[in-house]
């Protein structure tokens, strides 16, 4: 593998919803391998979004996917070593990795969010980020805060 880069593995869509970002994001999500209960958590989680989107006249997926861009990272800060110093150089994130770490992000602060079921949680930091607030958007804005301070040793990018 030196060289070569690993291919690209397909992902297959979801059932309900015929979308491969679902997918990704159940994936992600799954724990042990079993992904019939992350699915369960995911379309429970989006019945629940429904009757929220239903007011603003828009579909759950349509939430889910401005959710996910409200905490899309564009940049982010990464440790380099440069003379027995470590500096935190911002640098911008590939179009994939992004995706992935809103991906995480989402799911992390959910998981860290009070309520009874994951499907709950779930819900409820999506709303949250589609109000463009909760903790996964936070978290995005102290990335970009991040690297607006450190923007000075942008020179050592790698």
């Amino acid at each position: 593998m030196r060289k070569s880069k690993p291919k690209k593995r397909i992902i297959l869509p979801d059932p309900k919803f015929n979308d491969t970002m679902v997918t990704q994001f159940v994936n992600n999500m799954m724990y042990d391998g079993k992904k019939s209960v992350a699915y369960a958590i995911f379309y429970d989680a989006m019945d629940r979004i429904a009757d929220k989107a239903e007011k603003e006249g828009k579909a759950p997926l349509e939430v889910f996917k401005k959710a996910l861009e409200n905490v899309t990272p564009a940049v982010e800060v990464k440790s380099r070593r440069v003379g027995g110093a470590t500096f935190q150089v911002p640098t911008e994130i590939r179009a994939d990795r992004k995706l992935s770490v809103s991906m995480k992000n989402l799911i992390a602060f959910a998981r860290k969010r009070s309520g009874k079921s994951m499907a709950e949680k779930l819900g409820a930091e999506i709303v949250a980020a589609y109000n463009q607030e909760g903790g996964a958007f936070k978290r995005k804005e102290d990335m970009h805060k991040m690297a607006e301070a450190n923007r000075a040793f942008a020179h050592f990018r790698f």
